[in-house]
């Protein structure tokens, strides 16, 4: 199989989901891209040393989203069928940001900083050591980091194009921690050759994605493989990670979100353990773990976690 090197310019970045956009490439099935990412600034510097660049979508969208690479088509896909898109690597930049307050959203009128001074917390970012630290006031915070890219998507089969804030069926914006190096993300596929876009890294999250920003960071390295699957058949996103299988459900309502997830999992089970829905539900009260994936991008997200090991 094939290796793609996908550069950052212009030509290969976009900031929203069309099933009209021409693809930047075409892959056959089972090959691998490597690539670089923005950071959600639409920015990028390789070392501190180094210039930080901005960069343009390619298309001429009012308001561009978060900057993806792609659309990369897959031949041979086709609507109905899935795309695997199995994570080989993800090496964040040596830099990150998040922010928190001054806007009127949901979260931070509930806990009551909307009329806060928006902060930012810069932070610096080790690769090697996958630690990263923030300065606040006089004091230093250190976290471990996980990366994770918080927008996968294939295009959408309805025309128009469509903003990358909300997750949909066909993925995108998940904004899910446990997407890490290891896992594959499975997506319905709904227009030819896939279309598939890529970006918004993020080198540590909290589920839930509470102040509206993870440590929003550039991707020094994403290695991905995209796979055409026709034996397999879905209607929402699915991942194996490295510590289980997860569904999920997107909604503005928490509740219907968490109904989604649920409802897959309990056909996932059905289908992998040839039992009942009853008895599919009743195993999962035991051994599935509900988590909200995040509650900051309109449509909320709650993904349904069943551990390797759990049913033996």
């Amino acid at each position: 199989m094939k290796k793609h090197i996908l550069t950052l310019k212009q030509e290969n970045l976009h900031g929203s989901f069309s099933r009209n956009y021409p693809p930047i490439l075409t892959v056959e099935s089972g090959d691998s891209i490597e690539m670089k990412t923005l950071d959600i600034e639409w920015g990028y510097s390789p070392s501190e040393a180094e210039v930080y660049e901005k960069f343009p979508s390619n298309q001429s969208e009012q308001k561009a989203g978060h900057p993806m690479i792609g659309p990369i088509a897959v031949k041979d896909a086709k609507p109905g069928m899935v795309l695997e898109i199995k994570i080989n690597d993800i090496v964040p930049g040596w830099y990150g940001r998040n922010w928190s307050g001054g806007l009127p959203n949901w979260q931070n009128i509930a806990l009551g900083i909307a009329e806060e001074e928006k902060i930012q917390l810069d932070w610096k970012l080790d690769s090697n050591q996958m630690t990263g630290s923030t300065i606040i006031g006089v004091k230093t915070f250190s976290v471990a980091l996980q990366p994770f890219m918080g927008v996968m998507g294939v295009a959408p089969k309805e025309d128009g194009v469509h903003p990358t804030p909300p997750p949909r069926y066909c993925g995108g914006n998940i904004d899910c921690k446990e997407l890490v190096k290891g896992s594959s993300l499975f997506l319905p596929i709904s227009v030819e050759g896939a279309l598939f876009s890529i970006g918004d890294g993020h080198a540590l999250q909290g589920d839930g994605e509470i102040s509206g920003t993870a440590i929003e960071c550039p991707m020094d390295l994403v290695d991905i493989t995209l796979i055409a699957r026709d034996d397999m058949e879905l209607l929402a996103p699915l991942a194996k990670t490295p510590s289980g299988w997860i569904t999920f459900g997107f909604h503005e309502d928490l509740n219907e979100a968490a109904k989604d997830a649920l409802n897959e999992m309990i056909t996932f089970m059905q289908n992998n353990y040839d039992i009942s829905r009853t008895e599919a539900t009743a195993l999962s009260s035991t051994v599935v773990d509900l988590r909200i994936t995040q509650v900051v991008n309109g449509v909320k997200g709650v993904h349904a976690v069943l551990p390797y090991g759990a049913l033996r």
